[in-house]
């Protein structure tokens, strides 16, 4: 936020008095910013970009309108809507041929992101500190974002994560490549933290591409740790902990549909769940139907 107040918002409105603000100014350089070319792509900037740096100009114009009693040109500009990003988790069978065909050396990385949901700044900037191997657990307290150290996304981010047995021996093995190295999990032969831009055009891709998979980014690898765990079983407030979500909503909302237990739409486990619980009940019920739909016996 400090770089986008720096470097887009200062020398487009910094010599203009917040009341002399005008919405169509503001609209202006809203078009103006869907012009721009997004760094290290050919693309444009995503609504997604332009709304991140549309807020802090909405946040410094309506603290200034209420601090000088002049209304506030956002009243009436709502945020660009964001299209709906799908979601391409890989299956077990694509997780496997990954690993067993990944180069070795990034083979730990990948198990790790395949199956513990972290992000990618969160395992770029994992630390050798903050692995307990004694209780099993991945301690999420540092991100590395542009290659800079920088607290997690948010306070619910900082959590501890279960290791797997995959994920424990796959750090293990880790640990005797790197740990006298630096004091980052994954690294490059100079013991800084892997470049994940880097690593995914030189890595990642061209894997892809070998195996004849979709080209996917690599966040989906933390997709597929959520569909599988909940594909599972596991409880959904435990993987939301791992996840480093507050609550199961988005759990559900964003994954439910790639889980087949949970998306179920015929009634049968409502079925067992009653013939299970309340067999003599539903007994009786039957007896007394059959009963019923049974012919009168004429006496005469």
């Amino acid at each position: 936020m400090r770089a986008d107040i720096d470097k887009v918002l200062i020398p487009h409105f910094g010599e203009m008095a917040v009341d002399q603000i005008t919405k169509s100014d503001v609209l202006t350089f809203r078009a103006k910013l869907s012009k721009v070319t997004a760094r290290g792509k050919t693309t444009m900037l995503s609504t997604r970009r332009i709304n991140k740096i549309f807020e802090p100009l909405r946040q410094i114009l309506n603290e200034a309108a209420d601090r000088f009693n002049f209304r506030t040109v956002f009243q009436n500009i709502k945020a660009l809507k964001n299209r709906k990003s799908d979601i391409h988790p890989f299956t077990l069978d694509e997780v496997s041929l990954i690993l067993r065909t990944v180069r070795p050396d990034y083979r730990a990385y990948y198990t790790t992101r395949f199956f513990t949901g972290m992000r990618t700044s969160e395992v770029d900037g994992l630390k050798w500190k903050f692995i307990d191997f004694d209780r099993r657990l991945i301690l999420v307290r540092e991100t590395i974002v542009d290659g800079q150290e920088e607290y997690t996304k948010n306070d619910g981010s900082q959590r501890e994560i279960r290791m797997s047995q995959m994920v424990y021996d796959a750090l293990k093995l880790q640990e005797k490549a790197t740990r006298h190295l630096s004091p980052y999990v994954f690294c490059n032969t100079l013991g800084t933290p892997l470049a994940h831009k880097n690593v995914t055009n030189r890595v990642w891709y061209p894997l892809l591409r070998h195996l004849g998979l979709e080209l996917r980014r690599p966040y989906h690898c933390r997709h597929t740790a959520a569909t599988l765990w909940l594909a599972a079983g596991e409880n959904p407030e435990w993987i939301a902990r791992q996840m480093g979500h507050t609550t199961t909503e988005m759990l559900f909302r964003v994954y439910s549909r790639y889980v087949p237990n949970l998306t179920r739409q015929d009634g049968s486990a409502f079925e067992r769940l009653l013939l299970q619980n309340l067999t003599g009940v539903a007994q009786n019920h039957s007896n007394i139907v059959q009963e019923q739909n049974e012919p009168e016996v004429s006496h005469e």
